[in-house]
C-alpha cells in the first residue's frame, strides 16, 4: 500500500506534466495564480534562506523561508555579511534576508486578450511573466527540456517566473471563464504549456523601439573585475548607461579564457539579438539549463551574451555566470535597444553579419 500513496504535491506534478490541454478543465483551480502578498514590492526566494533580526549575517536567525517564498519588499538597506560582498539586505515582514538570495518582483494582473495579432509567425506576440511566478500544464508531453526532467523528476512544480518572456501563439477559454495562453519558444527543445493568461503582459512593439538609433559610434564596456563588474554604454566618450552585472570568471592578462565559465576579454561585434532565448551548457554536474532569457545580446563565440536574469540577485558582487554576462532585465532591455543594429517585434530575432553592429570591449582594469 506504502508504494500506492501519493503526496497532493507529486499528484499535482505528475498531472500538470502528463494530462496536457485535457487537464484544462479539471485542473484550472488547482493551478490559479496563489494569493500572493498585496505589496507593491515582492520578494521571491530562490533557494532554502535564514531570515534575520537584524541586517546582520552574524544576527539572530528568526526564521526560514524555502524556494520559492514570496514576501513584501520593504525595503532595501545597508547591513554586514562578512563572507561575502554585497553589503545589502531586504527588509520583509518577517525580518533581513541578504538581497542576493531574493527576486525583486511585483505582482501585477493583467486583463487578457480576446484575439492575437497576426505576425510572419502566425498569430502570437510576446509576453513576459508580470507576476512572482506561475504555474504550468505541459501541453504536449512528454517532457523535452532537460530542465523540465529535472524538475519532474524532483517532484517540483513546474513554473515561469517574473520577467521570463514567452511566445503566446493560442488562447482559450474553459467553462468557468478562465483564459489560457499557450506559451512556448522559438528556440527552445519543442515543449508547449498552458498557462493562466492574467500572468502575462504583452509585449509591445513601442517598448522595443531602438534608442538613439541614428548614433553609429555606440560602444558597450564590460569591466570583469572579480569583485565588482559593471557594464557602461558609450555614444562616443560619453557615458550614456550604466549598470552593474555578474560576469564569468576570469581570463589571464592575456586575454586568454581561464576556462569554459570566463567572460572573453577583448574586443567583439554584436553578431545576433533575440527578444527570447532558451539556454543551455555547461558540464555533467555543473551544467544550466534555462528557458525564456529575454533581452538576449550575443557577441561571442556561440553563446557568450548580455542578457536578462531571473535565477539570482547577486548582481556587482561576485562572479555568477558560465561566461555570459549575466543584467537585471531591465538594464538587459535598455542594452538590447540602444545596441545597432534594431531588432523589430517581429520576428524578434537577429543575426548580424559584417562589423556594423555595436562593439562590445570586456576588459579586466589593473587594480
Amino acid at each position: 500500500m506504502d508504494r500506492l500513496k501519493l503526496t497532493r504535491r507529486k499528484f499535482l506534478q505528475v498531472a500538470a506534466l502528463s494530462l496536457g490541454g485535457l487537464a484544462l478543465r479539471p485542473l484550472g483551480r488547482v493551478l490559479r495564480l496563489p494569493d500572493f502578498p498585496q505589496y507593491e514590492r515582492l520578494g521571491r526566494v530562490f533557494n532554502k534562506v535564514d531570515v534575520k533580526a537584524r541586517p546582520d549575517y552574524e544576527s539572530e536567525t528568526v526564521g526560514v523561508l524555502f524556494d520559492d517564498a514570496v514576501v513584501p519588499w520593504v525595503a532595501e538597506v545597508a547591513g554586514r555579511h562578512p563572507y561575502r560582498f554585497r553589503q545589502r539586505w531586504v527588509e520583509t515582514d518577517q525580518g533581513y534576508i541578504w538581497s542576493s538570495d531574493v527576486q525583486p518582483v511585483r505582482n501585477v494582473i493583467n486583463t487578457p486578450i480576446k484575439e492575437l495579432p497576426q505576425t510572419s509567425l502566425g498569430p502570437g506576440m510576446w509576453v513576459e511573466v508580470s507576476v512572482p511566478y506561475v504555474d504550468l500544464i505541459l501541453a504536449n508531453p512528454p517532457a523535452r527540456s532537460f530542465w523540465l526532467k529535472y524538475r519532474a523528476e524532483n517532484s517540483l512544480p513546474v513554473r515561469l517566473y517574473y520577467s521570463q518572456i514567452l511566445w503566446v501563439d493560442e488562447i482559450k477559454t474553459d467553462e468557468n471563464g478562465q483564459v489560457w495562453y499557450r506559451v512556448n519558444e522559438h528556440h527552445g527543445y519543442g515543449d508547449i504549456f498552458w498557462a493562466a493568461a492574467e500572468a502575462f503582459r504583452p509585449i509591445t512593439a513601442e517598448e522595443i523601439a531602438p534608442i538613439s538609433p541614428d548614433v553609429t559610434d555606440k560602444r558597450v564596456e564590460i569591466n570583469v573585475y572579480e569583485k565588482f563588474q559593471t557594464l557602461s554604454c558609450y555614444e562616443g566618450q560619453s557615458e550614456v548607461y550604466f549598470a552593474v552585472v555578474a560576469a564569468g570568471r576570469n581570463a589571464d592578462a592575456e586575454g586568454n579564457r581561464l576556462d569554459h565559465s570566463s567572460t572573453p576579454l577583448g574586443k567583439h561585434y554584436i553578431w545576433r539579438k533575440l527578444v527570447s532565448t532558451h539556454m543551455s551548457g555547461g558540464t555533467t554536474g555543473g551544467g544550466y539549463d534555462l528557458p525564456g532569457i529575454g533581452w538576449t545580446t550575443l557577441f561571442s563565440g556561440t553563446g557568450v551574451a548580455i542578457h536578462s536574469t531571473f535565477w539570482h540577485n547577486n548582481f556587482g558582487g561576485e562572479l555568477m555566470s558560465h561566461g555570459c554576462v549575466n543584467a537585471r532585465p531591465d538594464d538587459a532591455k535598455w542594452v538590447f535597444r540602444w545596441t545597432n543594429p534594431a531588432v523589430l517585434y517581429d520576428p524578434g530575432d537577429l543575426t548580424i553579419e559584417g562589423l556594423t553592429a555595436t562593439t562590445v570591449e570586456v576588459v579586466l582594469p589593473s587594480l
